[in-house]
């Protein structure tokens, strides 16, 4: 029995779907290979997958009900990690049709045909988002979410809830995980890590929201992946668990850090708060490390010299 990975040409996804085909299980990958960022990544994220005789992708949109319903016939499928959606907090505030086909019916897709095809165990991927314009540091999932604050963290909180309605419906096993601006090894090239390394390497400006003054719970892709995995064999019957560092970096450190693995300095194009934006985030993790014996064991120090020397290896 197969292991459906949504996402998979994406950049969480892929790291997860490798990791698991390593080890020996077998994967099937959906995604749509949109444009939302350069898809020659993509198409090389899945050429590494395509390398393992255990892999098969689906190209295909998540909303597309009838299209998606013959993966789940072709193969039974036991467990699955919904990592598919249409990413990025500023594109959503400019685009809020695409993400509610993306991420709020292709959830609800998702959703139906595991409840139709009685699949055991379903991990899907919510956001530090979801906590808005929270001011209690740390965020706890205990916390109240329900002033989202752009329409990407709206999508996020409606997959929770959705999530929750299928298990009091129809007992099935949902744990949502709440990720913490991930970053590492084949990430986005829309995310801070890669533009800022890509242009102080190339001598271009940056752009520094809320002029440096606002800090982010960066978390390595290798322990978020590492989390995914615990929760997927830990098959817990509902639960939302945080996935962050719980050391928040300041954006100007986290620049320092580039420029010393780059060699570089950093031209700043100092700017004011966007729209959407929070002014820090910090995971709470004592609910991942009671229930899953979860940490995270990459420094950012640490983190941002492996993707700058992987980042100048492949570009």
């Amino acid at each position: 029995m197969a292991i459906l990975i949504t996402g998979t040409a994406g950049f969480i996804g892929f790291h997860t779907a490798k990791r698991l085909l390593e080890e020996g299980e077998i994967v099937r990958g959906v995604d749509n290979f949109n444009e939302y960022y350069d898809i020659n990544l993509k198409e090389t994220r899945n050429k590494i997958l395509e390398g393992f005789a255990n892999f098969k992708v689906y190209r295909i949109d998540l909303a597309d009900y009838s299209e998606l319903a013959k993966v789940f016939e072709e193969k039974k499928i036991e467990r699955v990690i919904h990592l598919g959606a249409q990413g990025g907090v500023r594109y959503s505030l400019s685009n809020p049709g695409l993400y509610e086909r993306s991420n709020i019916t292709g959830t609800l897709h998702i959703f139906e045909l595991s409840r139709r095809h009685r699949v055991k165990n379903i991990i899907y991927a919510s956001s530090s988002s979801v906590y808005g314009g929270n001011t209690k540091i740390p965020f706890s999932e205990d916390d109240p979410v329900d002033k989202p604050i752009s329409f990407y963290a709206m999508t996020k909180r409606a997959n929770e809830l959705l999530a929750y309605t299928y298990h009091h419906l129809y007992g099935m096993k949902m744990t949502g995980l709440r990720f913490f601006t991930v970053y590492g090894e084949w990430g986005r090239p829309d995310m801070a890590m890669w533009k800022f390394t890509k242009n102080i390497l190339e001598g271009k400006e940056i752009d520094v929201y809320n002029f440096g003054n606002m800090k982010r719970d960066f978390t390595y892709v290798a322990d978020i992946v590492e989390g995914i995995l615990l929760a997927l064999r830990k098959e817990f019957d509902h639960e939302i668990i945080n996935l962050g560092n719980n050391n928040p970096v300041a954006l100007n450190y986290f620049i320092e850090l580039i420029e010393k693995a780059t060699g570089k300095q950093a031209n700043k194009n100092m700017m004011e708060m966007q729209p959407g934006d929070i002014s820090v985030t910090c995971a709470d993790i004592s609910k991942a490390k009671r229930l899953m014996g979860w940490e995270p064991k990459t420094s950012i120090e640490e983190g941002i010299k492996r993707f700058v020397e992987w980042f100048q290896q492949e570009n």
